[in-house]
This record gives structure tokens, C-alpha cells and sequence, in this order.
């Protein structure tokens, strides 16, 4: 075997560990994350409240990456990659007690606050995992990576739906029937109170799974990577500067806001969505399992395709159009249709952040722990657009609020798969 084909071999080698490693964490972002498209109903029903108010779940849950994955960056100077996961991990233990113990005490204020806890956590992770994994390898293939930790996510994710539905929210439709015969007031918020109880035990044993994570992402055998000579600025043909000095990254960051806006609307606000038709609870408790089945057939296709057949900012562009068409899709016809159309634009979704995060981190050397931060401050889209649509669907007609959310929003990302994402660089793609 020549050398070549030796030193080939060992980079393979060193790379599956990590790669494996990073794959267990990104199956539980996705498994927490997708649980917030379930969760919405059950505050609904648990705490008797009104869309706007259910949707605080995801906007508390979103908000806390705009809040704290800048000072995670601060701390993974200190701590490095590998130690501010685990750290990471043991953060969103503590949230998940929290919001176990808030929720069957009925205290919704407290359960946000459990839900802000488990983002922080997961954005001290994110902030380190995802530009771990882009220049784990070369930065160009980048996507290629992050589509088979997508593949984790969204398998967890997935599952996150029909597990939390089994012990959770089973006999749904008859429990709707029970508080509708409730006699009292009092009998019936004995029946909300045991509901929302329901809960407690499987975040409990969420929380020691994490903390058992945690120990092991720290004991592991993952390597720290530096970014400054791993990530080189000379990449793109950048003298040093500022972050200021990178407008790909802050390009970067309005795309990712509005892809994660996009995402969440797809993934957790179905259920919402289905219900403007008159669906039930139970009719739609299951919808962001199919949302997560299309994505994790677009992660295959993005694995089998980039960078071999197309890079990773073409195919970005090619998603973006699957969106409009398919959003246009979800206006121009009704029930289950529409709501397949909803499905659907998982698949236009997958690839986006696994190309997004990539072109907007390549060459910032030594900042690339904080351009990565602002990046998943962007996530704080999932709080801010699916709110838009759960205010405004009360006025105007919700198929009408939905279009006119999502196509700008896709546009912008086709313009950053475009052209976005090569500003201020001065070497081709």
C-alpha cells in the first residue's frame, strides 16, 4: 500500500470517532428540539391556553440561543470544544428537571424558563458541534458532514413525536371528551393537573441521560480542533481583520435566522396549520414526524449528491426554489393536501443549514468560535417568525399569512446560495 493510500486511511480512521461522538449529540438536539412541535399542544391543553400563548414554547425555547450562544463562545475559549459540550450536556439537564417539575406543578412561567435552561444548553453545544464538524474535514465538503449529523437529528427527531405521544399524550381524543364532561371546575383542573403530571417522570430520565452524556463526551477520546490553522483565513483570500471585516457571515446569519423561521414553521407549527383546517388534537399530533421523514430523505440525497455531483451552494439555491414552489403549493389547495405540502418542505429544509453553516464560517481562522456564535444567535428565527404567524392567522386567513411568511424568506436564502455567500471573498468558488 503506498503512503498516500495509508495516510488516507488514517485520516478516515481519525475522523469516525469524532464523527460517531458528534453524531450521539446531534441525535439528542434533535430528539429535545422536535419535541417542541408535541409540547405546543400539550401547554395547550395542560395549561388551557390560546395559540398565541402556546406558542411561547418555541419562542422561549429559540430566544435562548440569541441570548447565549455569544457568551458560549467566551466560554469554549476557556473551556475548549470538547469540555463546553459536556458542559452543554449538564446545562440541559438542569432544564429538563426544571421543566419536568414546573410542569406538573402547573407553573407555566417556570416551565418556559425550564425550556430557556435546556436552549442554553443546547446552544453552548451547537455553538461548539457545528463548526467542530465543518472543519473537521475540508470546509468545501462541509455539508456533506452536517447532512449525516442531520441524519442523526432527524431521527431522533422523528421519533421525538410518536414517543412523546405514546407516553404523553395517548387517548388524546378521549381526554378532550372527559374535560369537555368535567362537572366542576374543580374536577376538571384535577384532570388538567394529573395531564400535565404526565411529564415528570420522562424528563427526570431525560436529565440522567444527559448527565451520563456529559461525563462521557468529556471522557471520550475526541480531539480538539483549532480552528485558526483548520479554518484558515488565506481560504478566501482574507488579510486579518475584525468579524466586521467578513460580510459572508453576517450575510450568513440573516439566512440562517430566516432558515430556522422557515424550519420551525414547517416542523413545529404543522400541527397548528392542520387545526386551521379543523382538524383535532389527535388528527394532528403526529404531523412533524412527517415534516422530519422528508428532511431525513433530503439528507440522503444531499449525502449521495454534494460535493460530488453539485456544491453545496448550488444545491442551497436549488432547496430555496423547492420552498417558494412548494409554499405556493401549501396556498393553493386545502386539508390534507396543503398540509402534505407543509410536510413536504422538510425536504426543501434539510440541506439548508448543513450548506448555510459552512460557507458562512469558511476562512475566519482564529474567530471562527464567535462568527459560529453569531450564527446560532440566528436560530433565535424559530422564536420570532412561527410568532408572527400565530398572532397574525387571528386576523387574516392563516394559508395567506403562511405564504406570505415563508417565500420572502426562502428568496433570501436562494440569494445567499447564489451569490450571498461569496461578498467580501477574493477567491472563486
Amino acid at each position: 500500500m503506498s503512503s498516500t493510500a495509508v495516510a488516507v486511511d488514517e485520516t478516515r480512521h481519525s475522523s469516525l470517532v469524532p464523527m460517531i461522538i458528534i453524531g450521539v449529540l446531534f441525535f439528542i438536539f434533535g430528539f429535545v428540539t422536535w419535541l417542541n412541535g408535541p409540547l405546543i399542544t400539550f401547554v395547550k391543553l395542560a395549561f388551557n391556553l390560546d395559540d398565541v400563548n402556546a406558542f411561547l414554547v418555541p419562542m422561549a425555547f429559540y430566544l435562548s440561543y440569541f441570548f447565549l450562544a455569544l457568551p458560549s463562545s467566551f466560554i469554549l475559549k476557556k473551556t475548549g470544544m470538547k469540555k463546553g459540550m459536556g458542559l452543554g450536556l449538564f446545562v440541559m439537564a438542569i432544564g429538563a428537571v426544571m421543566f419536568g417539575q414546573f410542569v406538573t406543578m402547573r407553573v407555566y412561567p417556570g416551565a418556559l424558563t425550564g425550556l430557556f435552561v435546556i436552549g442554553a444548553g443546547l446552544s453552548l453545544l451547537q455553538t461548539a458541534s457545528n463548526p467542530y464538524i465543518s472543519i473537521l474535514g475540508p470546509i468545501d465538503s462541509g455539508a456533506q458532514r452536517i447532512a449525516f449529523m442531520g441524519i442523526c437529528n432527524k431521527l431522533a427527531g422523528a421519533a421525538a413525536p410518536f414517543v412523546f405521544g405514546a407516553v404523553v399524550m395517548s387517548d388524546i381524543g378521549n381526554f378532550d371528551k372527559q374535560i369537555a364532561a368535567a362537572g366542576s371546575p374543580e374536577a376538571k383542573d384535577a384532570l388538567l393537573a394529573a395531564f400535565a403530571a404526565k411529564v415528570h417522570l420522562p424528563y427526570m430520565v431525560m436529565a440522567g441521560l444527559l448527565v451520563v452524556l456529559a461525563v462521557w463526551v468529556v471522557r471520550s477520546s475526541l480531539p480538539e480542533i483549532k480552528p485558526s490553522s483548520d479554518n484558515s483565513e488565506r481560504a478566501i483570500g482574507h488579510a486579518k481583520g475584525s468579524l466586521f471585516s467578513f460580510p459572508h457571515l453576517w450575510l450568513g446569519v440573516l439566512c440562517l435566522f430566516v432558515y430556522v423561521g422557515v424550519e420551525v414553521m414547517a416542523g413545529d407549527a404543522i400541527g397548528t396549520y392542520g387545526q386551521g383546517f379543523g382538524m383535532t388534537p389527535a388528527d394532528t399530533q403526529h404531523f412533524t414526524s412527517y415534516t422530519l421523514i422528508a428532511m431525513l430523505v433530503g439528507y440522503i440525497a444531499g449525502l449521495l449528491l454534494i460535493p460530488k455531483f453539485v456544491s453545496q451552494q448550488r444545491y442551497l439555491a436549488f432547496s430555496a426554489v423547492l420552498g417558494v414552489v412548494f409554499s405556493i403549493g401549501t396556498y393553493v389547495t386545502s386539508g390534507y393536501v396543503s398540509v402534505g405540502f407543509v410536510a413536504a418542505l422538510g425536504f426543501a429544509n434539510a440541506m439548508m443549514w448543513p450548506a448555510i453553516f459552512p460557507l458562512a464560517i469558511k476562512g475566519l481562522g482564529a474567530l471562527t468560535e464567535f462568527g459560529s456564535a453569531f450564527l446560532i444567535m440566528g436560530i433565535a428565527g424559530g422564536a420570532i417568525i412561527p410568532v408572527i404567524f400565530a398572532h397574525l392567522k387571528q386576523t387574516f386567513d392563516f394559508q395567506a399569512v403562511f405564504l406570505c411568511l415563508m417565500v420572502p424568506c426562502y428568496l433570501y436564502i436562494l440569494y445567499y446560495g447564489a451569490a450571498g455567500h461569496r461578498v467580501g471573498q477574493h477567491v472563486k468558488d
